[in-house]
């Protein structure tokens, strides 16, 4: 028995989706699961649906995500595991499928620089690392572009919005971020990523500080939609 024989024995390789045994060609989610994610294609399809949702709120040039979110779903559990358990190479995989689609679309060639929606410093502390990360640094390493978590910091330190009310979550995203090295986005089209959109609350705060650099053009990636 080789030595990876004897890793998997008493470390086994599973599906982070449905748990199950990984086959020894797949890599961190099963051929089954993978036909049955809900992607979306928004990205192919010129779909607004992620527009739609901020607008008359804030301007975007590009949205997309990877799947739709169902609750019980495949997707909950891909991003519970990547959020609450610490499976950050979801968001690498994650990222390295949507990079792999983005940089083949027109709409996303012109992106300058990746920004991920970023977690307050307590929260980053207490998690270990932005979920979004990796998944945004894939995409820009497809889209052979820069990676910059320096630029917008999340300055107010709020409590988990999942199950809060629509107007909750409007009123929580007031004032949570800054804008820093506000020079290293001037004239640059910037790619937001974020794990999910709901609202669209916390993605127009966001770029309503972002928008505060002269002349950005912004664009928006998230691994779901609600």
């Amino acid at each position: 028995m080789g030595l990876q024989s004897v890793i998997n024995l008493f470390f086994p390789k599973v599906c982070y989706a449905c748990l199950n045994l990984l086959e020894d060609n797949a890599d961190t989610i099963c051929i089954d699961c993978r036909h049955d994610l809900p992607v979306t294609n928004f990205h192919f399809d010129d779909n607004d649906a992620v527009k739609k949702v901020l607008y008359g709120r804030a301007k975007v040039e590009n949205g997309t995500a990877l799947f739709r979110f169902e609750k019980k779903g495949l997707v909950q559990h891909l991003i519970h595991g990547l959020k609450y358990k610490g499976y950050d190479n979801i968001g690498y995989f994650l990222g390295n499928w949507l990079g792999g689609e983005l940089k083949t679309v027109d709409n996303y060639s012109t992106i300058d620089v990746v920004i991920p929606v970023p977690l307050h410093k307590n929260k980053l502390k207490k998690r270990g690392f932005n979920q979004v990360a990796k998944f945004g640094q894939q995409i820009a390493k497809a889209l052979n572009t820069d990676y910059r978590d320096d630029v917008l910091v999340k300055i107010t330190n709020t409590k988990s919005q999942v199950d809060k009310k629509r107007f909750a979550r409007w009123n929580n995203n007031d004032e949570l971020f800054t804008l820093q090295k506000a020079s290293a986005i001037e004239n640059k089209h910037i790619l937001l990523v974020d794990d999910i959109i709901t609202t669209g609350a916390t993605l127009e705060a966001c770029i309503a500080v972002l928008n505060q650099a002269k002349n950005t053009k912004i664009s928006i990636a998230t691994m779901a939609i609600a």
